[in-house]
């Protein structure tokens, strides 16, 4: 029997977003963390740890593979980049090992392809990977990143008070912007605020953030997924009053073409990431990629709805079966998209049954729906409000369909 989760309505009150011109809708690139981690044994594993080498090479795979076409933009350094000291004034600096050109020629290499350049550090006074971090240094550390070119800046929260960030954070966010350089400002304030029991403010964090971390770093594994798809659910009216363009809920990496995933699960994450308009930023190996999980990735029809101007934030509205759950999102257009998602770990593919009522949608001020998968491409034509509609779920995957109103 259907059981109704949530009745489908207003995704977004009085957004209070930070202004500074950047996210005005998901950020989209690639992130060497979850692939690549702090591998910096550049002697006997050259091909895959942290060096300017790794980063020249998925830029030239993002450009030459259609990801940059498809709205991929930022290439970004994670943990383990710079020098175990500062300069003699004060500055980070890149290893000199790894990173013999410097963080400024890379930004100018990667800058020439078109694409941006992001960078990692630290709120307290080590990075994860006990590399410098960046307390008492907020405002040199801003001019640093400014005046090498780079384009967004992740920091990170180890070894750092949670109960100071509700003034750091911000203070990094006025040292950005003072720099006169558009640096989108990735946060995990809310994340480690999270785990130490303190209660978050998300109207601050928005108002200082362009995109942030809630939750558990994802690992390359299904579970690790539900987990966040769980978390975000619950708290979904939380996370939806606070998100809009300039403003994102980021519920970290997209582990498509690792190891973990299925294909099926693959397509689970991407349409999970889409739902709840979040960052679309990949952590794998584009140059070893399978062309099928590479084909997933640039599915231009998924993107187009992941890219959505008004950024609402999706919401789980309909428990259909013990296993498969109804997430919808309202985009512009007007149209919902709507992903069921089949928990369920059983051999064969669970066939349901919906009509637009049990998702909540607007019946009785339209005239029909037209229904379209965005990974099969199959059409379903036009149904009327109040029509009924059939899919067959796979388990531990989804279907994403497109309803929008009938012309």
């Amino acid at each position: 029997m259907l059981r109704v989760l949530l009745i489908f309505g207003a995704l977004c009150g009085c957004i209070h977003a930070l202004d500074n011109g950047l996210a005005r809708t998901p950020p989209m690139g690639w992130l060497a963390w979850e692939r690549f981690r702090c591998n910096i044994d550049c002697k006997n594993d050259p091909k895959n740890c942290i060096s300017e080498q790794l980063f020249m090479e998925m830029a030239d795979r993002m450009v030459e593979d259609g990801y940059l076409d498809a709205g991929y933009e930022y290439i970004n350094i994670d943990d383990c980049w710079s020098s175990k000291q500062r300069d003699s004034q004060g500055r980070l600096q890149a290893d000199p090992d790894r990173f013999p050109s410097g963080i400024k020629a890379l930004a100018d290499y990667v800058h020439k392809r078109g694409l941006k350049l992001g960078i990692y550090g630290d709120y307290g006074n080590l990075t994860c990977g006990g590399y410098p971090g960046s307390l008492g240094h907020l405002e040199v550390d801003a001019n640093t990143f400014a005046e090498w070119g780079v384009d967004m800046f992740k920091m990170d929260g180890c070894y750092a008070d949670p109960k100071t960030m509700k003034k750091g954070y911000p203070e990094m966010t006025k040292y950005l912007n003072q720099t006169g350089r558009p640096i989108l400002f990735s946060c995990s304030w809310p994340d480690y605020e999270r785990a130490s029991g303190i209660e978050v403010d998300y109207k601050l964090v928005a108002e200082n953030c362009n995109i942030w971390r809630n939750y558990d770093d994802i690992q390359d594994s299904w579970q690790s997924v539900l987990g966040i798809v769980d978390y975000y659910a619950k708290e979904q009216d939380t996370l939806a009053a606070v998100q809009g363009p300039g403003s994102f809920n980021d519920p970290d990496m997209i582990i498509v073409g690792d190891f973990g995933l299925s294909y099926e699960q693959a397509k689970a994450q991407i349409a999970m990431w889409t739902i709840f308009a979040a960052p679309m930023l990949m952590s794998n190996d584009l140059r070893t990629i399978r062309p099928e999980f590479r084909e997933l990735l640039l599915n231009k029809e998924v993107i187009n709805i992941n890219q959505d101007s008004s950024g609402h934030f999706g919401k789980r509205v309909l428990q259909v079966t013990p296993s498969i759950q109804a997430f919808v999102r309202q985009t512009d257009g007007p149209c919902w998209p709507t992903v069921f998602l089949n928990r369920g770990s059983g051999g064969n593919p669970t066939n349901i049954t919906v009509s637009f009522s049990d998702l909540g949608l607007p019946i009785h001020s339209v005239e029909g729906f037209d229904v379209l998968d965005l990974f099969t491409g199959a059409y379903s034509g036009y149904l009327t409000p109040d029509a009924s509609y059939s899919y067959s779920v796979p388990p531990s995957g989804v279907v994403m369909v497109k309803i929008g109103t009938a012309e």
